[in-house]
């Protein structure tokens, strides 16, 4: 009796293990099933569905990305939400912003990105007294038209006809009485492409500020035979257009002396009549 109990003793400890049934109490599965489970959650199917379910979330957002650029393009092109409801005129002084607006024709209600800003400005630069034009947006719905208008630089008389000269040689303004204080153009004809005009205009702008706010009458019957007269009503003859600067300096020496002609068109030889 006794040695059979030894053996079944024994055999009972080389035998399979029993599950832990303390360890399954417990809340903890027994090694074998744990590893089991394992192998399970790793196993290619799983990864697999995790693999299809992650592209598939990529593909619909990168479709809600395109749908939503797709919708703000259509409402900022195509759409008056942001359309333009005002225009705004600034820098004008005697052309009438009413004016400025009737010739821009900018679209009320137009998408504020499919204005064409460059061809508002085109249109505005026609108006005879604007001189520069600048176009731009104001968000959310304003478009702003900056004008800069021309600067009167004396008067040019057709003979029927009163015009204004800007500083430019350009005869921008017709009016019906000469204003105080602005010189006579007297050429055959004024313009920013004649060739006196510009002689006259590039003399204009070499002379000091002081002597040219004397000049009453600007006159040239060539390029180079640039004169003017002043208030006290004597006559400079400048000649062409070069050698400024040692020009004003012999015209500031001779004007000490008595005369009504002063001829300076060669500096280094300046004579008095």
């Amino acid at each position: 009796m006794t040695g059979t109990r030894r053996q079944a003793q024994r055999r009972g400890d080389d035998g399979p293990a029993k599950p832990d049934r303390g360890a399954a109490r417990r809340g903890r599965p027994a090694p074998g099933r744990q590893g089991r489970r394992t192998e399970r959650r790793a196993g290619p199917a799983g990864a697999g569905i995790v693999s299809r379910a992650r592209a598939l979330r990529r593909r619909w957002i990168a479709v809600l990305s395109v749908l939503t650029v797709v919708g703000l393009v259509y409402v900022l092109l195509f759409t008056s939400l942001l359309g333009v409801r005002s225009v705004e005129v600034t820098g004008n002084r005697d052309v009438e912003a009413g004016r400025v607006r009737q010739v821009a024709e900018v679209p009320d209600q137009r998408a504020m990105l499919r204005v064409d800003t460059d061809a508002i400005a085109g249109r505005v630069a026609e108006i005879p007294g604007v001189a520069t034009v600048d176009v731009s947006r104001s968000w959310p719905s304003t478009i702003e038209i900056a004008v800069t208008e021309r600067t009167p630089a004396g008067v040019y008389d057709t003979g029927s006809t009163l015009y204004l000269v800007d500083s430019g040689g350009v005869v921008y303004k017709e009016i019906s009485e000469r204003p105080q204080g602005l010189p006579e153009f007297k050429l055959s004809e004024v313009g920013a492409d004649n060739a006196e005009t510009r002689a006259v205009i590039s003399v204009r702008k070499a002379l000091p500020e002081q002597l040219r706010g004397k000049v009453t009458q600007w006159r040239a019957e060539s390029p180079g035979s640039v004169e003017f007269t002043l208030r006290s009503g004597k006559t400079v003859r400048w000649g062409d257009a070069s050698d400024s600067d040692s020009k004003t300096k012999a015209l500031g020496a001779v004007m000490t002396r008595p005369g009504k002609v002063y001829d300076v068109s060669s500096p280094e030889l300046p004579t008095v009549s």
